[in-house]
């Protein structure tokens, strides 16, 4: 077991940078959540990154807001900037549940304390440290800058909200993952401050060194942008809250931007300003992201927790990410939207090496809770062109169905499972992701990979499920899983028959836990009702289920909104009265004896006597 000092974490407080015999910063982060130095952590991540290109930096987590705000003041002024990144989910999603009840824990704060972090911590924050230092440029990052970027539906709000920008009033945002662009901003601030004789100038004074950084988004005075060919003007904020088709009509860009090789700036007027969106890096080569988790993470809580527990770190300890991205392109998921459409695997090399520290863990007993990505089953796949890759604006590379010049060869994955099962010491790695049944069901061409195929669902289900493979079907009707982006539901019915019959086969009895979603854009009561029967057939009582509930910046909470299809601009159904969502949610626990009352009052006023005889009438 190794041992650590104080000084093999960022420092937090005064005390520790003069651990460190430094008498300046030179980048200050603000967190949302507990500082966890492990590279699931996105504050984390960007610290050690700056740290890589031999900058002072500092992490303050959960700074206190309510009080004289001595958390935003210690550290003094930074020579470069105050960096924000707000949490590793969006602040209201942590912070309310789908009925829009304050939720009564936080995974992300130590004994998850509920009250440790504000609503909007990007706006919340900026705003304290504007007021103190008005002279330091303020660069916000994260799952929310990314996801509130533009004008953007806010659930809790009940409206459209400008871009977190113009609302902060930071000087500068990266969307998506940012150690590139977080690297390129650093090296011309660093040219900035050598040129002039004092660090005060704000960066929007600087602006024209800076405008053209892939993946940053900034706002200037519409008076004085200059637009350029190519460009993708979206409708104005303005024009967005008297028309919500046309808010609808503006997410097919930004959605499409953000999914391709080579794409447009975007622009928005707001309140007589514009915000200008650059368009992203190309992704990450394995190099790169072999880099990134490279760094010399002590993978633990600071010790200022110790003997304290957060929750969301006990979930990953024990767990190894192997890749990046997402090509499902789900319609309520933001993963894509932020981490991108395109897969960026890690060597195995890199991977073997970051199990071997997990491995030195004090608690660790041989089991690795999960090896695996955003989605389990999608290391290493791309397209076999990529020049093809480079034309294309399809936001999923697996729907409506498996894109023909999509590898889908999962030997490699397989190669990773048995390098990591191989090691001395683990007796088990278990796949922890959700895994993607319609990739194992997919024929190709090439009858090498459909049999790797094979393989690797006898292996997934005979020897890294913990008990439980969980997978998301999400719903049981075709109309509807078309608007999630989702296969249809025979294929999770033929994927059951594939796992039992593997259960059987290798003498196991193990469960699969199914995922489903009410409320979703599209899903009417009869939809679920009849979930509620064909779950039934199948004999699930079903454990893993949700409300939808819209979060900024995906396809389905535009549809939930607008009531309009991005792509479509066609109406959409969303049940959306407290009454509406309560009546769709029930339908998951026919099972249950004190719903069978309303279940049964509710098929009658919608005139399905013949569901109740399926769902209750013993044949």
């Amino acid at each position: 077991m190794k041992e650590y000092r104080l000084t093999d974490w960022l420092p937090t407080t005064k005390k520790e940078v003069e651990l460190r015999g430094w008498d300046e910063l030179d980048v200050i982060l603000f967190s949302g959540d507990a500082y966890v130095d492990h590279p699931s952590f996105g504050a984390a991540v960007i610290g050690r990154i700056l740290e890589a290109e031999g900058l002072r930096v500092a992490i303050i987590p959960q700074p206190n807001w309510r009080d004289d705000l001595r958390d935003f003041k210690k550290l003094g002024r930074p020579r470069l900037f105050f960096g924000i990144s707000p949490g590793c989910m969006d602040s209201m999603v942590n912070k309310y549940t789908a009925n829009k009840r304050l939720r009564s824990d936080d995974a992300y704060t130590p004994d998850a304390r509920p009250d440790m972090r504000p609503e909007y911590p990007s706006i919340v924050y900026t705003r304290i440290l504007k007021k103190i230092y008005p002279d330091v440029p303020v660069v916000l990052g994260g799952i929310e800058a990314s996801m509130r970027r533009v004008t953007h539906y806010d659930y809790w709000q009940d409206k459209l909200m400008k871009s977190v920008l113009v609302e902060s009033g930071a000087d500068l945002l990266i969307y998506g993952m940012g150690e590139k662009p977080v690297v390129e901003l650093v090296k011309r601030m660093q040219k900035i401050c050598d040129i002039q004789t004092n660090n005060d100038s704000s960066l929007r004074e600087d602006s024209a060194a800076l405008a053209d950084i892939p993946q940053i988004a900034y706002s200037c005075k519409t008076a004085d942008f200059i637009a350029e060919e190519g460009d993708i003007c979206l409708f104005s904020h303005a024009e967005c809250l008297k028309d919500k088709k046309k808010q609808a009509a503006n997410f097919r860009h930004i959605e499409e931007e953000s999914n391709k090789y080579t794409a447009s700036r975007i622009t928005q007027e707001v309140d007589n300003m514009t915000v200008v969106v650059n368009p992203p890096y190309p992704p990450l080569t394995e190099e790169e992201l072999d880099r990134s988790f490279d760094l010399p993470y002590t993978r633990l809580p600071h010790p200022k927790y110790k003997g304290k527990r957060i929750p969301a770190y006990d979930m990953i300890k024990f767990s190894v990410n192997i890749h990046r991205g997402c090509f499902g392109g789900c319609a309520f998921c933001t993963i894509s939207a932020h981490q991108g459409k395109f897969i960026v695997s890690r060597s195995k090399e890199s991977v073997l090496k970051e199990v071997k520290e997990v491995m030195e863990l004090p608690d660790f007993k041989g089991y690795l809770s999960d090896l695996g990505g955003p989605s389990a089953n999608m290391y290493r796949m791309k397209g076999r062109d990529e020049t093809m890759c480079r034309k294309c604006k399809r936001p999923s590379c697996i729907h409506p169905k498996v894109c023909p010049n999509l590898n889908t060869d999962h030997r490699p994955l397989l190669d990773i499972y048995h390098a990591v099962d191989a090691l001395p010491g683990i007796k088990k790695s278990f796949i922890g992701s959700g895994v993607r049944y319609d990739l194992l069901l997919h024929q190709s061409k090439d009858p090498a990979i459909n049999k790797s195929t094979q393989e690797y669902t006898r292996e997934l289900i005979a020897r890294h499920v913990s008990g439980r493979l969980k997978v998301a079907p999400e719903h049981t009707s075709d109309r509807v899983l078309s608007i999630m982006r989702k296969p249809p539901f025979s294929q999770f019915q033929e994927f059951k028959k594939i796992f039992d019959r593997i259960n059987k086969e290798e003498g196991l009895r193990q469960q699969l836990i199914p995922y489903f979603i009410s409320s979703h854009p599209g899903c009417k009561e009869e939809d679920m009702a009849e979930l509620a029967v064909i779950t039934k057939r199948l004999d699930f009582h079903l454990e893993q289920v949700q409300d939808f509930t819209p979060t900024p910046m995906t396809v389905a909470t535009e549809a939930w909104y607008t009531g309009y299809h991005p792509y479509t601009l066609e109406p959409v159904f969303s049940a959306k009265t407290p009454r509406e969502k309560l009546a769709q949610r029930q339908f998951f626990f026919w099972y249950k004896p004190e719903e069978r009352k309303n279940i049964i009052n509710e098929l009658r006023r919608i005139g399905r006597q013949d569901l109740i005889d399926k769902l209750y009438v013993k044949r």
